[in-house]
């Protein structure tokens, strides 16, 4: 293919390729010269022109396929726009010659096309250039039309829409020879031409204006005929040319009046008169049509009805949303028309009036919600309100309320009600779409939104009532606070009006609804409401008897409100179960006796009463197993069976009592029939199993002569089918935007569609999906549909014998009848089949002997022969599924022989479409039927008949059973992927795209090629390169194909190719292609789009981005889509289009693409990113929200509300998103807080704002988000003061994370201030609104949040300013406390418990905060003391707002205490496995009720843990001093928990002494936090862990927790083990720390109790003798220790598993053996020292807690540890500092040597042992590992020794082989060259010189004082050069004085006498010190400040020296007389600087 790509075509190639072949190089070359003109040089063009041109006329010379004509055609146009015009006219001549051919034959009908699309192109890109020929063109190609058939006619229209394009209002002259070709073409047998034509007149129009003025009536009369018969794709076409031709008459008047005064102006008023007589007279005359509605003939089809809706909706979007906005109310009123007593003629059946009220339901649902804003619905809700008032004004006059109970519905009345549907269905959508933004709407009185729905619930027509109910539902959705006081208005007016029919049935349904939203409302209604229902259903049961005229309505209603009931779940039926089991049981006669008796009592009434009540109560059961499942116990089961045979007796009784009976009875039947249908269905089968037989049989005869004669096949069928296959049948079943009236037609002209009069139980269900209004369909439908699912459950249940009977019963029953009826049967038989055979497969069944497999075999045969497409779809897959069950390969191989044979005996469509489907559907369930032969052979007869070209449906279905083998063969079919692939292109470029559903079956077919493929498509041989380039060059042909569904199949085959090779997919091309087709009108293809473009966003967010924005530029005239690409970027488009799809489907791929997109580029854009969301949040100024809206804005709002239409365009551009849905402004808020989290991951430059600006200034493109804080705030405040609860809800989340993630951020102008405290007025004023008494429950909660975490931030530090905040939640404790009676009733309890959490818990933040601040000031104001002066301002500060933080909340602390604990009460109780649960208080908790228990828990388990905290943080301050119980109780209106704990004393008959209630609360405290740190789950936030073990710190820093803890060995060991999993199991370093922590205060409790065991036993045996004092501590006599019981033991594991985590070479398993030591030693990271650290300071406090025996037993480990972590750690920092394990291991060390245990008489011979061997190991840390030399830490490892010198008894250390190996390392250290290690080996000898006792200390200085004078004295020849130096020589003089000191008399005299000399040497006179280095003289001062002190000292030996030596004396001498001058001088100019200063403060500074 690569030789395709040059400008001109390579002939020589050409010639050698095969015919196919040169198809496929040709459009190769095509599409790339295309691509390769735009880019070429223009003389280069102009050199090859003339060759191009012949080349390209060659080809359309040779019959080229469609793909291929339009390149060529394309080709054209761009070579004579980018080169020479000159040859142009002989080009368009050569085609008009081709057209005039007379040469009609097949073969050349493709160049004739190929030139007429020529001509299209052409004049389309050169327009007007072309001059005058345009004429001729035209006269020609309309000429050519008279005989072209259907695709000459098709291709005619296109071209000569192009033509018009092109040539604009030039072409005048022939509009009128054009307008009546296209007109005969509208109403064209083929529907392709009809879509064509539709397109051209569009074109047409633009400059034609007699289409909209003079002839406007007979362009609407042609498209009402052109609906006649349509499919979507014609009414898609027609309806948008008849909706804009409209649209342009209508607003034509201002533009063209002057102009054209001749021109007819048209009103809106006969706008809508003409598209209204298209809906209710279609497209007949008008005389005919009246005169057919006197007759009572009227028969409008339903498309023409169909088409009309749609041009509706295309005539009001054309206008825009201002026009309607401003017209709203004359719209509203005609279309509302359309349904009134205006034309009952018309709508003489139910069905009709059904179709026309979808329709208008649609008008109005597409126009508002598509183009008003929510300001602007909310106007519209209420004009639908008045509208609702005026009829129900008429309907009021006719029936006076004087005879409420007796009156009856009129005709006028009856009417009416259509209108009052239609108008109550949009008004309760409109307000179920703005969602809390309605709120508004409903508090205004004026409109009176629910007066006037409740008033009509009253209404004589049942729909109405039932739409009022509806419409209730709706409201009750959108607004969750309205639930409750609806439901109680409803129920109240049920019970006052029980005698009124109309109000029992009204209300019942309103309070049904009501029930069915409470699922939808997450704060739900008060527990208490079922009881309400249960006791008003039971009344209305009972008294139904009462009185025979309401005793239907009654019982009805009785049933309804149980049914409904059942929504709202187990947690509330479970408490009416009895009482409704009972009801139930009664309801049915309880034998066949009573039944029988029954039914020779019962009149027709009484039976209808009865069949309405049991109908009703199976209803109820159903709903009970749906929405209960969980108490669907054995036990109730067993309760639920004993009526049902009798009900199952009932049914066959049935057609007897319809014969006695007759016509009252056959509705009720079909119902009952219908229920008890659907009840059996859900319950399991075994359960009725008795009954089998009896349900069969009734089954039977409803499947084989059914009471409705109407084909269901599209209600039976879908659900049976495969939704794949589906897509065979054509757009009727596919989903489109119209589905919603596009239904209608589907279900075939029988059935209208659903109502929800049809089954008033539909009001509580779930909608189904895409549904905005339940449409169940008529029960006649329901009950085949009902009993085919059925048949399906038991038959697969049933003994295989009884099922050759029932199967060849159905058989007979197809045969014996004939006509349609046999179709109807046949239909029903087949449905129920193949529920069984799905179930059968489902539950692995066999399907029984051969007899069986025949009679089902037979019974799906006779399907693939129907002529019902859908019946054949559905006998292919139950074929495959009959297969699948038998599971018998000869059997399959058998299916696929008789659809082998049949395909190809057969000819006929029927057989060849059913039967490859078969093949393909075989392949899917069974794999591949086992053999490649079969492959083959299945393979090779879809090629032949995929190519039968005489019938697209043949082709169509062959394509899709190739599709099917090619999926489930997998790897098998790569064999033929190459000759598929050639077949999928060679159709591709000859099929004609008229036929669609070919080029759709080609595309899934091409589809699952590339999927075949998979990544072997980046291969680089030749055969994948050959395979890619089809493939590619396949999805280029779909794209250019004219159909929307074939595009969208190109594009998912594109991102099929870019998931397996994206590098070979052009990503330009690809993302304007999804840029064009981004607000198609197909669903389908806008699906697809957004489905390629998340893809594209996970991988390539920016480089999407960019093409979009490039592509748009470039193609600013072809491209002027809906949404503005060029200004808000892909990003912004994504948002506009989220906010006006209503698919759920594309809404959440479009929500996941700007996630993609967001998360990789939101840190680059981030202003971009930042002004989309602040725009979208600022358009919800459309609402006055609190100060939230510049009044800028609002005003020009209201400005441009005036403009007129034609303007309407440049005010919407201004902003870029007008009026967005709140969902969309949801989004944009979460996007924000998404936006946040980018720039945490990115970097802290977003949060620090001085290097931000200093980046800024650096390059200005660096963007960082603490540079936009103030947008944050912004859209924060502006989300969270919305009317959307959502919304509220969205914002107060961002300026939590705000509030959190800038709480730190200094403000750089004001030190000591952060930069979010400027904000503090927004913060309050956002909160404020969040505590008014009618916020929800969820709002206050989250604002609680915030709240908190505002005043823990820190941020604000004046407590007036925190008073703000501080006083809401003050507020929201007091609301808190006025108790449960007090709380609101309008949501369920458990809100109440989620609110009181959420305060509790943010109080709980503000105190820990509070305490924790205290805690470190008071640290700092320690140290403070000591550097501080009493004048610093900032200290004083930051101690008063910690300390007034702590006042503020120490307020209500009494209070919160409380609360707190009770809180803590109901969690742990709460907490109680299920065994437990008969101990909880039957009444609840104090915050939960036991009804709510479920709901509470997550409200629990989100707050306790931070309240848990503050209790013991308030615990630990009281120190467990218990207060007076009656204190804080004064302000608290109730007890607060019904338990004893903190309860007033005097409602308790024992009073708890001091000691009890704290025991209580530590219990209560260490239960809590034992009991989840055990198993803290996987999911457990890591603060909660954190909270709990700060709790457990806080706890045990007070003595008398730390004494029970300390006191109870077990306790211990078990909070040791605890912690021991907990620290196993997490990995966090924070949770270690905290864990370890508590270790240490454990360790430290039994310590303290240890001590004081042994201090009271030596007070009581003080007269006794010492031995015979018991051994406390662990280990007793023996030193033995118990795992499981031993505290010590615990520890140690502790502390060994933390340790060898950190160093897992400490563990002797990993290093073989205790002394080894392998490799260097290693730095620990900051958080591994800090936890070796911690471990180390627990181990040497462990054996304070042993006995001397039990000591001598953990001391090896111990040492080994502390050890061993000092050499593994001892690693060489500089300037000698020591690693912080290293310190922590010599701090541990020193501790445990000092341990008394060491002294301890018991211990002291074993400790000294151990201690020696520990030193030995220390020692041995020098020695060469492998000889080689370790480098490591000496300082550490001297100092270790040290500390083993000074703190050990002499015994341990003075032994002479270890002094020695001591003193050597000392004297190694002494020689070293690193100057730190000489300064620290003489610091370290300096304190053993001065060991008070000699044994220690002597053997050092007999040994190191010879080499210390020795290395002193030769720095008299070498001066220390630096500081370093300098010290070491300092610290040795130090260490020889101190020598010097400590001597005997006679080695005295001789060190002074060194020590002399070597002093003086460092002396320098005046001149010399001027020259000196700064080390030089710091010596000199050194020296002589010694000398000074040392002289006078040892004065004889000095005197002796001084006379010896005179140099020396005169050097001295010189040296002290400087000396003493310079502090002559000094002390003057003190003198002068400071004459104030007083010398005691100098000298405290000097004393620092």
């Amino acid at each position: 293919m690569e030789l395709a790509h040059s400008l001109l075509l390579n002939e020589e190639v050409y010639k050698q390729l095969g015919e196919f072949q040169k198809a496929e190089f040709v459009f190769e070359w095509l599409q790339f010269l295309e691509k390769l003109l735009l880019v070429t040089d223009r003389a280069d063009i102009r050199e090859k022109q003339k060759k191009l041109v012949e080349q390209l006329t060659s080809l359309l010379n040779s019959s080229p396929g469609p793909p291929t004509r339009r390149l060529i055609a394309k080709n054209f146009a761009l070579l004579y726009s980018t080169g020479d015009t000159f040859s142009v006219y002989q080009t368009i001549d050569k085609c008009n010659e081709l057209i005039r051919s007379k040469d009609d034959s097949p073969s050349y009908l493709p160049t004739k096309l190929a030139a007429v699309v020529c001509l299209g192109y052409l004049y389309k890109k050169l327009g007007r250039i072309l001059g005058n020929s345009f004429t001729d063109t035209i006269g020609n190609v309309l000429k050519a039309m008279k005989n072209a058939e259907s695709q000459g006619r098709y291709e005619i229209m296109l071209s000569l829409e192009n033509i018009l394009n092109g040539l604009g209002a030039a072409a005048i002259a022939c509009h009128r020879d054009i307008y009546k070709a296209a007109r005969s073409c509208l109403t064209d047998r083929s529907m392709a031409v009809r879509c064509a034509a539709a397109k051209c007149l569009l074109e047409l129009q633009n400059e034609a204006v007699f289409m909209w003025s003079t002839d406007l009536d007979s362009v609407a009369t042609v498209c009402f005929k052109s609906f006649e018969g349509s499919n979507y794709d014609v009414r898609v076409a027609v309806s948008k040319l008849l909706g804009t031709v409209l649209a342009r008459a209508v607003t034509s008047k201002q533009a063209t009046a002057s102009a054209r005064p001749n021109v007819r102006k048209l009103s809106l008023e006969e706008a809508m008169e003409l598209l209204g007589a298209g809906f209710l007279r279609g497209s007949s005359g008008f005389l005919r049509a009246s005169g057919d509605i006197l007759k009572g003939t009227s028969s409008i089809s339903r498309d023409v009805r169909v088409g009309v809706t749609q041009t509706y909706v295309v005539f009001v979007s054309t206008l825009r949303g201002q026009w309607l906005e401003r017209n709203f109310s004359a719209f509203l009123s005609h279309v509302l028309d359309l349904v009134s007593q205006a034309h009952p003629k018309v709508y003489q059946t139910q069905m009709d009036a059904i179709c026309c009220r979808h329709c208008v339901s649609f008008i109005l649902r597409a126009t508002i919600r598509g183009l008003l804003g929510e300001k602007a619905q909310i106007a519209a809700a209420k004009e639908i309100c008045q509208a609702i008032w005026k009829m129900k004004k008429v309907v009021d006059a006719v029936t006076s309320d004087s005879n409420l109970e007796t009156r009856i519905g009129t005709t006028d009345i009856t009417v009416s009600q259509h209108v009052l549907v239609c108008a109550l269905q949009e008004l309760g959508s409109l307000i179920h779409g703005l969602g809390t933004t309605a709120a508004p709407l409903l508090q205004d009185s004026s409109t009176g939104v629910l007066d006037t729905v409740i008033s009509v619930i009253l209404h004589p027509s049942v729909s109405v009532r039932l739409t009022a109910a509806w419409c209730l539902r709706c409201i009750a959705v959108a607004l969750p606070s309205y639930v409750s006081p609806l439901f109680d208005r409803c129920v109240e007016r049920l019970s006052a009006l029980k005698s009124s029919p109309e109000a029992v049935t009204g209300y019942s349904f309103a309070t049904a609804a009501l029930l069915g939203a409470v699922r939808y409302c997450p704060l739900g209604i008060s527990h208490g409401k079922g009881k309400v229902i249960m006791t008003v259903a039971e009344d209305l049961l009972c008294s139904a008897s009462q009185n025979s005229r309401i005793a239907m309505q009654r019982t009805q209603a009785g049933w309804l409100l149980i049914a409904a009931l059942m929504t709202l779940g187990p947690a509330v039926v479970q408490h009416h179960l009895p009482r409704i089991l009972l009801l139930w049981k009664c309801v049915f006669p309880l034998s066949p006796k009573d039944l029988e008796t029954e039914k020779s009592r019962g009149d027709s009434f009484t039976w209808q009463v009865t069949l309405e009540g049991r109908a009703g109560a199976l209803c109820a059961i159903k709903s009970f197993v749906s929405y209960c499942a969980g108490l669907l116990t054995d036990e109730v089961i067993q309760r639920l069976l004993p009526p049902l045979p009798c009900a199952v007796d009932l049914l066959t009784q049935l057609p007897s009592l319809c014969k006695l009976y007759g016509n009252p009875l056959r509705t009720s039947s079909v119902v009952y029939r219908l229920k008890l249908y659907e009840l059996l269905a859900v319950l399991p089968p075994k359960t009725y199993e008795g009954n089998f037989t009896a349900v069969l049989k009734e089954l039977v005869a409803d499947l084989t002569a059914p009471d409705s004669q109407m084909d269901a096949s599209t209600v039976l069928l879908p659900p049976l089918c495969h939704q794949d296959d589906i897509l065979l049948l054509g757009p009727l079943l596919q989903e489109t935007d119209h589905r919603f009236i596009e239904d209608q037609l589907v279900l075939g002209n029988n059935i209208a569609g659903g109502s929800l009069e049809y089954d008033p139980h539909s009001i509580y269900d779930k909608v189904a999906e895409g549904d905005s209004v339940p449409k169940p369909l008529p029960p006649t439908i329901l009950v085949i549909s009902a009993a085919a699912h059925l048949f399906g459950v038991i038959f697969s249940h049933t003994a295989e014998c009884q099922r050759l009977q029932v199967l060849e019963q159905l058989l007979d029953s197809i045969k014996q009848t004939k006509g349609s009826r046999q179709q109807i049967v046949q239909l029903n038989v087949v449905s129920a089949c193949s529920s069984f055979l799905k179930h059968l497969a489902s539950c692995k069944g066999s399907l029984g002997p051969e007899e069986v497999k025949k009679a089902a075999l037979t019974l799906v045969m006779g399907a693939l022969e129907s002529s019902n497409p859908l019946l054949r779809c559905a006998g292919a897959e139950s074929l495959a599924r009959l297969a699948q069950v038998v599971a018998d390969i000869a059997f399959t191989a058998g299916l696929a022989q008789v659809s082998f044979d049949k395909l190809k005996s057969a000819r006929d469509v029927v057989s060849r479409t059913s039967h490859s489907l078969a093949l393909g559907c075989l392949y899917r369930y069974l794999g591949g039927i086992v053999s490649t032969q079969h492959l083959n052979a299945c393979v090779g007869i879809l090629y032949t008949l995929s190519q039968d070209s005489t019938s697209p449906d043949v082709q169509a279905w062959a394509l899709h059973a190739l599709t099917l083998i090619i999926d489930s063969a997998g790897p098998l079919y790569h064999v033929h992927v190459e000759p598929t692939l050639s077949l999928v292109l060679m159709l591709l470029l000859t099929v004609p795209p008229a036929y669609a559903e070919v080029h759709q079956s080609l595309g899934r077919c091409l589809n699952a090629l590339i999927t075949t493929l998979g990544p072997e498509l980046q291969g680089s041989t030749t055969t994948i390169s050959a395979l890619r380039t089809s493939c590619l060059l396949g999805c280029a042909m779909m794209q250019d194909n004219p159909d929307c569904l074939v595009q969208a199949q190109a594009i998912s085959c594109l991102q099929q190719l870019h998931m397996f090779a994206p590098r070979h997919v052009n990503l330009s091309s690809l993302v304007s292609c999804l840029c064009v087709n981004f607000c198609s009108s197909y669903l389908l293809l806008r699906r697809a789009v957004l489905a390629c473009l998340r893809q594209l966003a996970q991988r390539e967010a920016a480089e999407v981005s960019e093409h979009a924005v490039a592509f748009v530029k470039d193609n600013r005239e072809d491209f002027t889509p809906d949404i503005n690409i060029r200004e808000i970027g892909l990003e912004g488009a994504l948002l506009s289009l989220l906010d006006k799809e209503v698919d759920q489907r594309l809404c959440q791929d479009i929500r996941e693409t700007l996630s993609h997109m967001l998360t990789s580029m939101a840190v680059k854009k981030l202003s971009f990113w930042l002004k989309l969301c602040k725009d979208v949040l600022a358009s919800s100024a459309d609402f006055t929200t609190v100060a939230s809206v510049d009044t800028t804005q609002e005003e020009e709002v209201a400005k441009g509300d005036d403009e007129s239409v034609l303007t309407s365009k440049s005010h919407e551009t201004s902003h870029p998103f007008t009026n967005p849905r709140w969902s969309t402004r949801v989004f944009a808020a979460e996007c924000v807080c998404r936006i946040i989290s980018q720039c945490e991951n990115a970097g802290s430059t977003h949060f620090d704002i001085t290097l931000a600006q200093e980046r800024k200034q650096r390059d200005s493109r660096d963007d960082f988000l603490v540079l936009h804080l103030a947008d944050l705030i912004r859209m924060a405040f502006m989300a969270a003061t919305d009317h959307s609860d959502q919304l509220r809800l969205s914002g107060l989340q961002t300026l939590l994370i705000v509030v959190r993630k800038f709480a730190a951020v200094p403000e750089p102008e004001f030190p000591g201030h952060v930069i979010l405290e400027q904000y503090q007025a927004n913060v309050g004023a956002a909160l404020r609104p969040a505590f008014t008494p009618e916020t929800p429950p969820d709002v206050t909660a989250k604002a609680c949040q915030v709240c908190s975490a505002w005043i823990a931030s820190g941020i604000v530090s004046d407590l007036n300013d925190l008073r703000r905040v501080h006083q809401l939640l003050v507020s929201s404790l007091t609301k808190i406390q006025a108790g449960k009676e007090a709380q609101s009733q309008l949501y369920n309890e458990s809100t109440s418990t989620m609110e009181i959490l959420a305060v509790l818990k943010a109080w709980a933040e503000v105190y820990i905060v509070a305490v924790e601040r205290q805690k470190k000031q008071s640290g700092g104001h320690k140290q403070s003391l000591k550097i501080t002066d009493s004048t610093d301002e900032s200290y004083s500060d930051a101690t008063s707002s910690a300390n007034g933080l702590l006042d503020l909340v120490q307020a209500d602390l009494g209070t919160l205490s409380k609360l707190w604990l009770a809180a803590l009460q109901d969690f742990a109780l709460l907490t109680l496995p299920s065994e437990y649960a008969s101990q909880l208080p039957v009444e609840g908790g104090a915050f939960y009720t036991a009804e709510t228990i479920e709901n509470a828990r997550p409200h629990y388990q989100n707050s306790w843990a931070l309240i848990l905290y503050a209790t013991a943080l308030w615990l630990t301050s009281t120190g467990f001093i218990v207060v007076d119980p009656d204190e804080g109780l004064t302000n608290l209106s109730r007890p607060v928990t019904p338990t004893t704990m903190c309860q007033d004393s005097s409602s308790r008959a024992a009073v708890k002494s001091p000691e009890d209630v704290n025991t209580d609360r530590f219990h209560l405290i260490l239960g809590i936090s034992v009991e989840f740190l055990c198993s803290p789950g996987s999911d457990a936030a890591m603060e909660n862990i954190t909270a709990c073990l700060h709790a457990l710190q806080a706890l045990l820093d007070v003595p008398w927790p730390r004494a029970k803890v300390g006191g109870d060995q077990e306790l211990g060991v078990e909070l040791l083990n605890v912690l021991h999993r907990l620290i196993l199991t997490r990995e966090l370093p924070d949770i270690q720390l905290a864990a370890l922590e508590v270790v240490r205060q454990i360790l430290f409790a039994s310590q303290e109790h240890v001590r004081e065991k042994r201090r009271s036993a030596e007070v009581d045996d003080g007269a006794a003798e010492k031995e015979t004092l018991p051994e406390f501590g662990e280990g007793k006599d023996t030193g033995g220790l118990v795992p499981g019981k031993s505290l010590v033991f615990a520890t140690l594991e502790l502390c060994v598993c933390i340790l060898v985590r950190q160093l897992p070479q400490l563990n002797p398993k990993l290093t073989g053996s205790f002394a080894v030591k392998d490799g260097k030693p290693q730095l620990l990271s900051e958080n591994g020292s800090k936890l070796v650290s911690a471990a180390l300071v627990i181990l040497s406090d462990v054996p304070a807690v042993c006995s001397p025996e039990g000591s001598v037993s953990v001391l090896p480990t111990i040492l080994y540890l502390i050890i061993g972590v000092l050499r593994e750690t001892a690693v060489k920092l500089p300037d000698g500092q020591l690693p912080v394990t290293v310190t922590a291991s010599l701090q541990a060390l020193k501790g445990l040597l000092c341990s008394p245990m060491a002294r301890a008489e018991k211990s002291k011979t074993a400790w000294t042992d151990l201690l020696r061997s520990a030193l030995v190991t220390v020692l041995d840390s020098w020695d060469p590992v492998d000889g080689v030399l370790q480098e490591f830490n000496e300082v550490g490892l001297l100092t270790a020794i040290t500390v083993f010198i000074l703190s050990t008894s002499p015994e341990v250390t003075a032994i002479e082989c270890l002094q020695k190996r001591c003193i050597e390392k000392f004297k190694l250290a002494l020689d070293s060259k690193d100057p730190v290690v000489q300064l620290k080996c003489y610091q370290l000898l300096h304190s053993i010189f001065q060991h008070p006792s000699r044994a220690i200390s002597h053997p050092y200085t007999h040994s190191l004082a010879s080499s210390i004078v020795g290395k002193l004295q030769e720095t008299e020849k070498t001066k220390p050069e630096n500081s370093a130096e300098l010290q070491v020589v300092q610290e040795g003089i130090k260490v020889v004085t101190a020598l010097t000191s400590v001597a005997e008399e006679e080695h005295r005299t001789h060190l002074v006498a060194c020590l002399l000399p070597l002093l003086i040497s460092f002396l320098m006179d005046e001149n010399e010190l001027v020259l000196a280095t700064n080390s030089a003289r710091n010596l000199h001062e050194f020296a002589l400040q010694n000398l000074m002190q040392i002289g006078p000292q040892y004065s004889s030996v000095f005197k002796k020296l001084m006379a010896s030596s005179p140099t020396m004396k005169a050097r001295l001498e010189s040296a002290v007389k400087g000396n003493q001058e310079s502090i002559k001088v000094k002390t003057t100019s003190k003198h002068v600087k400071n004459p104030g200063k007083s010398s005691s403060i100098q000298l405290k500074t000097n004393f620092l």
